[in-house]
């Protein structure tokens, strides 16, 4: 099954569970009732902050029309309609661009970065830990805090940081924000005896 008609299976199927007529969806979410009426059906795709405000609007995660897991092992290949998806917080969803990232060192990953609310914009918490990081900006602009330096990177730039450094970063914006990042070492790397 494809990811446009799975995701519109389950848009149809959350707002039935809602009692909602597609009017009543379209009028909550500005989308016009052709458009949702195609999606349903499989026949358009959504980007991904209008699926996030339709997924606010029938009272559902964004995660809720993703799978997660991991289909077949013996292609390593991570293709762009099958990767894996994990909500992080409610502003970060994260897609794994590995299917055997528990294997390598390295944790590559695209995140999208949702713009925060009114009520959810206070400042995120500083963090430091070990290894290295690198944030490569693909959409939107990063706020990203080192320590006392605040930096804003904009779609082209990129940074590479020691994670020991006190850092958090976030979109300040009211557009979602893509990132590439490259984490070492790897937190879903399977420890093995002789390490």
């Amino acid at each position: 099954m494809s990811k446009n008609i799975d995701i519109g299976a389950k848009i149809k199927k959350y707002r039935k569970e809602k009692k909602y007529t597609l009017k009543m969806l379209s009028e909550q979410t500005g989308l016009s009732i052709g458009f949702l009426s195609q999606l349903e059906r499989g026949m358009t795709t959504i980007a991904i902050d209008s699926l996030a405000n339709v997924a606010k609007v029938l009272e559902v995660e964004l995660s809720d029309f993703f799978e997660s897991d991991t289909k077949s092992e013996i292609d390593p290949v991570v293709h762009g309609y099958d990767m894996p998806i994990t909500q992080v917080t409610r502003q970060i969803i994260q897609y794994t661009l590995s299917k055997n990232v528990e294997n390598f060192d390295m944790f590559p990953r695209v995140s999208y970065l949702l713009p925060f609310s009114d009520e959810e914009a206070g400042e995120p918490e500083m963090y430091k830990h070990e290894g290295e990081e690198f944030i490569y900006v693909l959409e939107g602009i990063l706020t990203l805090d080192l320590d006392e330096q605040h930096y804003m990177l904009y779609p082209g730039d990129s940074i590479q940081y020691s994670s020991k450094v006190r850092h958090n970063w976030k979109n300040q914006t009211s557009k979602i924000t893509k990132i590439l990042t490259i984490n070492t070492p790897n937190p879903l790397k399977t420890q093995t005896e002789h390490e």
